[in-house]
């Protein structure tokens, strides 16, 4: 049986009952699921990315603001299939400023960041994945003021590893739960990060009953170009 590692962090972790009354936080999730189902079965919506080498992501995806692909990067308005990413809708904006001045309430020099780019990802519970990785295909001013990233891990619960460095040995490791955000940015923003392993079952179930959420785990990071 695999053992969870325990639910720590250096960098800052938002439970899912730290910045509203839950009943209030609880629909600002299910209205961020509804908004990703809405858009992610039209154009711009999920597909499976690949690699260079032609190997596909073990993750479906789908971008608002902006297209981002392994290969190109920015550099295409259009993807592969012809489709343009939709606009970036106001609710997750004003979501994801509003993680950061909480944030900031508790975090000395983390900078502020209106985002205008949202990747959103979607990981099997079985093979879902995504290997160690440093964010750093934004603009050279946004990297150079550490503008933060923005991630809100909805359904089931990850293991996230993170850390200063490429080896596995020195990682650190957190899980993320349904309803949590996770932020880094400042010092932190360039750390090399991944999803290791995703947990079955563990999507809460008031949140399968309001979505129709498949199972598997949701995550958005938002950030600023």
């Amino acid at each position: 049986m695999t053992q969870r590692p325990r639910r720590k962090s250096t960098l800052f972790t938002v439970n899912a009952t730290a910045l509203d009354a839950f009943s209030v936080y609880f629909r600002k999730v299910v209205d961020i699921v509804n908004i990703c189902q809405k858009h992610g079965a039209g154009p711009g919506g999920f597909y499976e990315p690949s690699h260079q080498s032609g190997a596909k992501l073990r993750l479906q995806m789908m971008c608002f603001g902006r297209n981002w692909d392994p290969v190109t990067k920015y550099k295409g308005c259009y993807r592969s299939d012809g489709s343009k990413a939709p606009p970036l809708p106001y609710e997750l904006i004003s979501f994801a400023k509003t993680s950061v001045q909480n944030a900031q309430r508790r975090m000395k020099g983390l900078p502020s960041m209106c985002p205008d780019i949202c990747i959103v990802n979607f990981y099997s519970p079985v093979y879902g994945r995504l290997g160690l990785h440093q964010d750093r295909d934004e603009s050279p001013d946004s990297l150079r003021r550490g503008l933060p990233v923005v991630s809100i891990s909805i359904g089931d619960t990850a293991e996230f590893s993170y850390g200063y460095t490429r080896n596995k040995d020195k990682l650190d490791k957190v899980l993320l739960q349904s309803g949590d955000v996770l932020i880094f940015g400042g010092k932190s923003r360039h750390i090399f990060h991944g999803v290791t392993q995703v947990f079955p079952n563990t999507t809460p179930l008031p949140l399968l009953q309001q979505t129709a959420l498949r199972p598997g785990r949701l995550n958005l990071t938002l950030r600023q170009f």
